[in-house]
């Protein structure tokens, strides 16, 4: 099911872009944050191949030998059922389960080439497949740190501080995940109140966790309540996904299980993605580490469409390596880069959207920390990814959510939309006349071609200082965390709550206090 993507109207959706200031000027108020309305950036270069044509086949063979001699276990009995059924092997009284092949071809086949994920608002509605491309904040961070306040168990008012610079920033096309995990609200009714906000800070595209069937009933009720969708609208509507994460090798559990069934019985998306470090929980090589990440994926992919045939469903690659001296995992490395581009390659060959990850190892913002980021970003974006989660924000390996971490990121990400926007080779960019006019040995600051053209026409950095030495030092020698720490401030007092609903949002709250009455879900699996 492909549907296309709303852009009519987006700049009534989100200010316009700011000129950039001369340097030495001091920015104020909106001109703080220069930014173009919301709209997902284009692939328009052709993705990178790490591999061969027959590598990457010999990368597919390989997975399909695990799958169907080796097998995974899925360590739940209605799926297993279900793939019993199917025609999978599994002997009776163990969880160990072997597929054929042509049996997992056959289903992922199945599924959607690209599809829209609907949002609240439909100017916000995500394109998923095709050339589209959409960055998501920091999601599942079990700390939130800034320099005023160090590090911290994550809580509620960082958790909304967090949605509220997502929906800000219109390069966060959607929040796949919770950005840091508010520990402080119990979890039997965390997810509760952590869907409620994000129906009500933001009105993009957002995610709810697979942590239980409850969890998953929970969030798809609050979506559909807060769309202002009928049961059946809802099933035929994609308008929210999760993340399934194989727990690896090779298995699948409970959880992730019940998530894979119910969303793909309420037609939702499932992005499912194995979390393979080369040299702990995958082989030490890269091709072996894709090996066992394309076998889970595809495991996961194919039971999706057993449920609900034609599901939604994001091939999804995370695998990267650890530190063989500590066992830390690592970030932004040339293994991960690889491991990106060539994800790429086997989710085209399956012909299913793309995820991937804009991560670091780094423990503050610093040069680690721009430099893994970029990298990972580079990796992503090289292998053709339609999703790249933990964009903005991630710190730590995913232990922390950085507020400075996500306005140097946010930078990042806004050059990397200028970087795939088409260049203009027009007549009148290409400039003949202007060179003309201005002739040899001249300059074109004057010119009228500059004149008309010089508050657009380079990207306006927010981070990134242009002034020369003198201003600079004069202005007290500001580094980049410095001048980032000032503006998830100012973001966050220029933040505006989207409308909803008055009949809506008293629907959220009563299901809300409804469900937390009858004591939300389960603790214990």
């Amino acid at each position: 099911m492909t549907h296309d993507i709303e852009t009519a109207s987006l700049a009534e959706t989100a200010p316009a872009r700011r000129g950039r200031r001369r340097r030495g000027g001091e920015k104020t108020g909106p001109d703080l944050f220069p930014q173009k309305p919301f709209k997902q950036p284009r692939h328009i270069f052709k993705p990178l191949e790490a591999v061969s044509a027959d590598e990457l086949e010999a990368i597919h063979d390989a997975s399909m030998r695990v799958l169907e001699e080796i097998g995974i276990d899925f360590l739940h009995e209605e799926a297993k059922q279900i793939l019993k059924e199917a025609g999978a092997d599994i002997k009776p009284g163990e969880d160990r389960v072997r597929m054929d092949r042509a049996m997992v071809e056959e289903l992922v086949a199945k599924a959607p080439t690209e599809f829209t994920i609907r949002a609240r608002n439909r100017a916000h509605d995500l394109q998923v497949g095709g050339n589209a491309l959409a960055f998501s904040c920091v999601a599942s961070a079990p700390n939130a740190v800034d320099r005023d306040h160090g590090r911290r168990p994550g809580n509620q008012e960082d958790y909304r501080n967090f949605l509220k610079l997502s929906q800000f920033f219109n390069i966060i096309h959607c929040v796949m995940g919770y950005p840091v995990e508010p520990v402080d609200i119990h979890a039997s009714v965390r997810h509760l109140d952590c869907v409620a906000d994000m129906l009500r800070l933001t009105d993009k595209v957002y995610h709810i966790y697979s942590l239980g069937k409850e969890r998953n009933l929970d969030g798809l009720e609050l979506t559909r309540i807060g769309y202002g969708l009928t049961p059946e609208e809802f099933v035929e509507t994609p308008c929210v996904a999760t993340v399934i994460n194989t727990s690896s090798p090779l298995r699948l559990d409970t959880p992730m299980l019940q998530g894979l069934i119910e969303m793909a019985k309420a037609g939702q998306v499932s992005i499912v993605t194995p979390f393979t470090l080369a040299g702990a929980m995958a082989p030490v090589t890269v091709a072996g580490a894709l090996t066992l990440q394309n076998a889970e994926a595809l495991a996961g992919i194919a039971f999706a469409q057993l449920v609900r045939p034609g599901v939604p469903v994001v091939y999804g690659g995370f695998t990267s390596n650890v530190d063989m001296k500590s066992g830390a995992p690592a970030f932004g490395t040339p293994e991960y880069m690889k491991a990106a581009i060539v994800g790429g390659q086997l989710a085209r060959r399956y012909h299913l959207p793309y995820r991937s990850s804009g991560v670091c190892a780094a423990n503050t913002v610093d040069y680690q920390a721009a430099l893994e980021t970029t990298l990972s970003e580079w990796g992503a974006i090289n292998g053709g990814a339609h999703i790249v989660k933990h964009a903005a924000g991630w710190l730590e390996g995913g232990l922390s959510a950085g507020f400075e971490k996500f306005i140097t990121d946010i930078d990042l990400l806004q050059k990397i939309a200028e970087y795939l926007t088409p260049l203009d080779v027009s007549e009148a960019a290409l400039a003949v006349d202007a060179i003309r006019e201005v002739g040899p040995a001249g300059h074109f600051f004057g010119t009228q071609h500059t004149q008309d053209r010089y508050k657009d026409a380079f990207y306006a950095p927010i981070v990134s200082d242009w002034r020369n030495y003198e201003s600079w030092s004069e202005a007290g020698s500001p580094t980049a965390y410095d001048k980032a720490n000032m503006l998830y401030k100012k973001a966050l007092e220029a933040y505006e709550q989207p409308s909803l609903d008055p009949a809506i949002d008293e629907e959220i709250t009563a299901f809300v206090e409804r469900r937390k009455a009858e004591g939300g879900a389960p603790t214990d699996f």
